[in-house]
């Protein structure tokens, strides 16, 4: 190990010590790394003046940089940028924008944003009350102010990368001044990622290395990452879980395939929190594979290149890149190496390409355009496979060395043919007890439980919404918490998709469920959603909030998300006597306190 022929070299440490330090350094992800280099030189340089502990270290950075994620991409790439800053002797610190005292920001010199785009240009969950405060007449002037700004997005969607776009106009509309150019990078995204983080890095270097001493250095912890403190494993290097079980419980005839899978974590020393989702790396489908190579005519043991890694074009194929969700880049590439000059065409036509992809999956286009190209223009067509993600359903305190998921199987017809989602289809239809799938744990400091556990908790999670709710009731359960605990579920039928059922029962019985709501929408005649069941319990809704409950939604963001919130909108309104615009400004003060939080998707 390179630390071990460093540590040697006329080592002032003894044996033991250096064992010790070995130790801890193997726990510590790289920011973590970072900060305890920085801790270690500023204390070196202080020596004799005064014993330095994490908290009396001076807290005035000079670079300030801000994510706002819903998968995690931001945050990484956050903390990433501040390992480069920390390297160049820049002071920097990596704030969550939920965590960001809006207050400072008249303050800032240099700010760099890193931000994600869902729905329909939507800003992260996290980002949404930073993005309201920059949007609003209480924001200052920034001519102070130098900036970059780094979008992650999906070019599948119509508003892509648009947080970013807004980010970036709106500081320069405040007289802010940009170092350099907004980059607005695709889900394959880390190579552009790296290269632009390097130029802002070294354009920022000399201005904020020029006057810095060690009295002004700032040390800024990263905060904990209950995932990574205390195991190697991540998403750069994700563990091979064994699967303990999968099992289907919707009813044999439910229009619905939901899985419970249970994966082990024995050997891993990773450890999560309910609210946390877990990373799933999967292995596309033989026969579609099998398939894509047939109409393209290529032999399945043709090598070909990714980046610097040489393999079989099966091999490519199966384990690393994208084929069940199209995206314009494919279309565009597809067509060039292909010649196709209808699918030029289509690829000049946003609208008319995104309505294209939208109802085909990759060997669709193919089947449709069949080609004879090389083995290595088909790699070179494709994105690398980008890992799904789902929100835990159990609680450690409860499974101890495992984690459950609830994954809804994506499964449908078109165009003569079944097609499944690439993940879900993987676990539904290819895993077996015993066989081994690669996973890492993604923090979701955003959607947790109450720290004080008799805080009352309402919870909404219709479908596989239902995830980090069994994971709450869990952790409940095994904290003795007093607080509360109120449920709305929901799908189309009780006999068919009560998810859970003898679970929840059981806690309602026991007493640790104080309410359960059911909305079974095919039930009856007239469909009945949750955001109908919220509605006819407004008067408790608004007396549960009015006494400190916290409130969460976990499931689908594009219909159900925006219902219950609206229904929401509407009890504060008649409850509590305000105006439209009261309402919003209600429910705004709830998600600044943490006391309302979303999982969608």
């Amino acid at each position: 190990m390179l630390l071990s022929s460093l540590v040697a070299q006329a080592s002032p440490l003894s044996e033991q010590q250096i064992s010790q330090l070995q130790n801890v350094v193997s726990q510590l992800n790289p920011i973590q790394q970072a900060w305890v280099s920085g801790y270690l030189a500023a204390g070196a340089q202080l020596a004799g003046q005064r014993v330095i502990s994490p908290a009396a270290v001076t807290a005035s950075a000079s670079l300030t940089i801000l994510f706002g994620s819903q998968t995690g991409n931001a945050r990484h790439l956050a903390g990433a940028l501040a390992v480069k800053a920390k390297a160049k002797g820049i002071n920097a610190k990596v704030l969550d924008m939920a965590d960001y005292k809006t207050s400072q920001l008249k303050h800032e010199q240099y700010l760099i944003i890193v931000t994600s785009t869902y729905g329909e240009g939507e800003p992260p969950e996290s980002a949404q009350g930073f993005y309201n405060f920059l949007f609003s007449k209480k924001v200052p002037q920034l001519a102070g102010l130098k900036y970059a700004v780094l979008g992650l997005g999906d070019t599948s969607y119509e508003f892509f990368c648009k947080t970013a776009q807004d980010f970036d106009q709106r500081l320069a509309e405040l007289g802010a001044t940009s170092v350099q150019s907004r980059a607005d990078l695709d889900v394959d995204y880390q190579t552009q990622a790296d290269s632009w983080s390097q130029e802002v890095i070294t354009l920022l270097e000399p201005e904020l290395t020029a006057d810095a001493t060690p009295s002004a250095q700032v040390i800024a912890w990263p905060g904990k990452d209950a995932a990574s403190a205390a195991s190697q494993y991540s998403k750069q290097n994700p563990f091979a879980a064994e699967v303990y079980a999968v099992q289907k419980i919707t009813g044999r005839n439910s229009t619905k395939d939901v899985r419970h899978i249970e994966l082990s974590l024995v050997g891993s020393g990773l450890s999560y929190q309910p609210g946390d989702a877990l990373g799933l790396y999967f292995f596309n489908d033989a026969e579609l594979v099998r398939e894509l190579l047939l109409l393209t005519a290529i032999s399945p043991d043709t090598p070909v290149n990714l980046g610097s890694v040489s393999l079989t074009v099966q091999q490519a194929l199966t384990e690393q890149l994208e084929l069940t969700q199209s995206y314009p880049a494919f279309v565009e590439k597809y067509a060039s190496a292909s010649n196709n000059l209808a699918l030029s065409a289509l690829a000049s036509d946003k609208a008319a390409l995104r309505a294209y992809i939208n109802e085909r999956q990759i060997l669709d286009i193919v089947r449709e355009h069949p080609a004879l190209i090389s083995a290595q223009q088909l790699v070179n067509s494709l994105r690398k496979q980008q890992p799904r993600l789902y929100s835990i359903a159990s609680s450690q305190a409860e499974v101890a060395d495992e984690v459950h998921l609830t994954v809804g199987v994506v499964r449908y017809n078109a165009f003569g043919n079944t097609h499944l989602g690439g993940a879900s289809g993987f676990l539904a239809e290819r895993l077996a007890e015993g066989d081994k799938v690669k996973i890492f744990i993604e923090q979701n400091n955003n959607f947790r439980l109450p720290e004080n556990d008799d805080t009352a908790i309402i919870m909404i999670g219709p479908g596989t919404g239902i995830a980090p709710f069994r994971a709450f009731l869990q952790e409940r359960e095994a904290r003795a918490a007093s607080g509360k605990n109120w449920l709305f579920f929901g799908n189309p039928h009780f006999t068919q998709d009560f998810l859970y059922q003898l679970e929840l029962q059981n806690y309602l019985k026991s007493g640790l469920l104080t309410k359960l709501d059911l909305a079974f929408s095919r039930d009856q005649a007239e469909k009945i959603y949750v955001q109908d069941k919220l509605y006819q319990n407004s008067r408790e809704i608004w007396q549960w909030l009015e006494q400190g409950a916290h409130l969460y939604i976990c499931g689908d963001a594009n219909r159900m998300a925006k219902d219950v919130q609206q229904t929401l909108l509407t009890i504060i309104q008649q409850y509590g006597s305000k105006t439209a615009e009261q309402a919003e400004q209600y429910l705004e003060q709830l998600r600044v306190a943490k006391r309302y939080q979303k999982d969608i998707y």
